[in-house]
């Protein structure tokens, strides 16, 4: 039976890679002594099916694990159960059965929010370079694709972005990037934007995929909605057309 997990990566863990998280998860379900299941052959490995990649540096209030057991559990008990095991900054706050042909988390999930501090700048000029990219056709980028400089129309994968406020260092943004087609991440956000920008303090604080044609949460943290609230201002959405970016990142801005 396939469980999934919802835990969140916040402080001095945030430095761990995705490989090394991998192995912390490895150690805490065997040290929690779940019947995890494996696969066969020579080197057998725990049955684990990780969501997106977190860049080294970033934290998150949303990352998400499948694990497969050979026994039924109570979900409720895989927190209580895997937390102890698990270091300071990593928590697990859900945890619920996969029902049979749900998709992958690598495949379901087609946009994070995220909120993105830019060291050294000012809300004033943050307001206008959004307002600037909200309003280009194309924002084109070079980025390394297995091996090869590629160049890359940014835009499409805006969904949404505005200034959140200052903070001590610059200025904090909130952004809706997407997954699929092409994926945007934060540092490549901050280039369309203006290329002197320096990356601080990133979180994920959302993942979203669509369930009969709304928007939602793979898993929904205790206490909140797992449907599609906006991360920018609290509205619900329906999946969008082709246009659709551009109506939503209209719509976040109000």
């Amino acid at each position: 039976m396939r469980f999934r997990l919802r835990f969140s990566k916040r402080g001095k863990v945030r430095f761990t890679s995705h490989r090394d998280v991998a192995r912390i998860w490895e150690r805490a379900l065997r040290r929690a002594d779940l019947p995890v299941a494996y696969t066969e052959g020579f080197s057998p490995r725990p049955k684990l099916h990780f969501g997106l990649a977190l860049s080294t540096g970033h934290e998150s209030l949303a990352e998400y694990l499948d694990v497969d057991l050979r026994d039924e559990v109570e979900a409720h008990t895989l927190p209580v159960l895997l937390n102890p095991e698990l270091p300071t900054g990593i928590e697990v706050v859900a945890a619920a059965p996969v029902a049979p042909g749900t998709p992958s988390l690598q495949e379901d999930v087609t946009s994070c929010s995220w909120r993105i501090e830019a060291l050294g700048l000012d809300t004033a000029t943050a307001d206008d370079l959004v307002a600037g990219v909200l309003a280009a056709d194309e924002l084109l980028i070079t980025r390394s694709r297995k091996g090869k400089e590629v160049t890359d129309d940014l835009r499409p994968a805006i969904l949404a972005v505005a200034t959140a406020g200052p903070t001590a260092a610059g200025t904090e943004l909130i952004a809706e990037l997407a997954v699929h087609p092409r994926s945007a991440r934060p540092s490549e956000l901050l280039r369309a934007l203006s290329p002197e920008l320096v990356e601080g303090h990133v979180l994920r604080m959302a993942q979203w995929t669509w369930r009969d044609g709304v928007r939602c949460e793979p898993l929904a943290a205790p206490g909140a909605t797992a449907r599609g609230e906006d991360a920018h201002d609290g509205r619900h959405h329906t999946e969008p057309g082709a246009d659709g970016e551009r109506e939503r990142a209209a719509a976040a801005l109000g």
